[in-house]
């Protein structure tokens, strides 16, 4: 039941990270085009997801991803890293449910 109610709250806290980048919020019902729309979050190419295959590379795909998720957000690297990728459970509903506003993938190009 912990299991589920996690899964619940990472799917409307996506949907709401979506909703605030412009991304269809349905999106984040759908295991891989979940993170397509992580992806178009962040700036980065919708074929990045075929990374996700590709053991290990996965892992650093994953990092990249979330830091970049961040700084879409206007949040630093550390946010990415320690509260998207190791506890996505508590930092997506923070920048779904808490006042982090996005502030554009040009922002992610620019820290790059």
């Amino acid at each position: 039941m912990v299991g589920l109610a996690i899964a619940v709250l990472m799917i409307v806290a996506l949907w709401k990270v979506f909703t605030k980048a412009g991304v269809p919020g349905w999106f984040a019902i759908i295991p891989i085009v979940n993170i397509y729309g992580l992806t178009k979050v962040a700036g980065r190419p919708g074929w990045w997801v075929i990374l996700l295959l590709i053991p290990f590379v996965n892992i650093i795909f994953l990092i990249i991803l979330s830091v970049d998720v961040a700084k879409a957000f206007g949040k630093g690297g550390a946010f990415g890293f320690f509260l998207l990728f190791v506890l996505g459970f508590i930092g997506y509903p923070v920048l779904g449910f808490g006042d982090a506003r996005y502030v554009g993938r040009n922002q992610v190009a620019a820290h790059v």
